[in-house]
C-alpha cells in the first residue's frame, strides 16, 4: 500500500466520523399557521355573495398563504406563489408604464377568471367560471380586498 492510498484511507475514515461535541440542536415542534378567523369569514360571505366563485385565498407579497377557500383539486400553497408571482410582476409593470399604482389584475381563461387584487401588503385572489359577472365580480370583491387589509393590519398591530 503505498502513501498516498493510506492517507486517503485514514481521511476518508476521518471524514465518515462525526463527533458531536455539543448536544444536539433541539428542532422547533411544528405549529399551525395562524389563523384569522375574520379574514376566513370575508372569504365565505364573498363566496355566498358571488355563486360563480370557485375559489378565494389571501396570500402575503412573499407568496406565504394566510387564508383560502379553494377547492379540494386546488393546491393551497402553490396557488399562493403564483398569486404573489404575479402580484410582483403587476406592481412593476405599472410602475413601469407609469400607469400609477398598482390595483388588480384580471386573466380571462377559457374556462374561467382570475382576478388577483392589491389588500394592503398582500392580495386576494378570487377564481371564478366562465359565467360569472365581471362587472359584479369586481363589486364585490374590491370592498372585501380593503376589509381584508384591515383586518391584516388591525391582527398585526395587537
Amino acid at each position: 500500500m503505498t502513501v498516498r492510498k493510506k492517507l486517503l484511507g485514514e481521511w476518508r475514515g476521518r471524514s465518515n466520523k462525526v463527533a458531536m461535541t455539543t448536544p444536539e440542536p433541539r428542532v422547533p415542534e411544528y405549529t399551525a399557521p395562524q389563523r384569522y378567523p375574520a379574514v376566513q369569514a370575508e372569504l365565505q360571505a364573498l363566496r355566498e355573495r358571488l355563486p360563480q366563485l370557485t375559489g378565494s385565498l389571501v396570500a402575503s407579497s412573499d407568496g406565504l398563504l394566510i387564508e383560502h377557500d379553494l377547492p379540494v383539486h386546488l393546491e393551497p400553497a402553490s396557488m399562493a406563489a403564483l398569486s404573489a408571482a404575479q402580484l410582483s410582476l403587476s406592481y412593476r409593470l405599472a410602475n413601469t408604464a407609469n400607469g400609477g399604482g398598482f390595483s388588480e389584475v384580471v386573466v380571462h381563461g377559457t374556462e374561467g377568471q382570475v382576478v388577483i387584487y392589491a389588500a394592503g401588503h398582500t392580495s386576494l385572489t378570487v377564481l371564478a367560471g366562465p359565467e360569472v359577472n365581471v362587472g359584479r365580480l369586481h363589486l364585490e370583491s374590491r370592498p372585501v380586498a380593503r376589509a381584508i387589509a384591515g383586518h391584516l393590519a388591525a391582527a398585526h398591530n395587537d
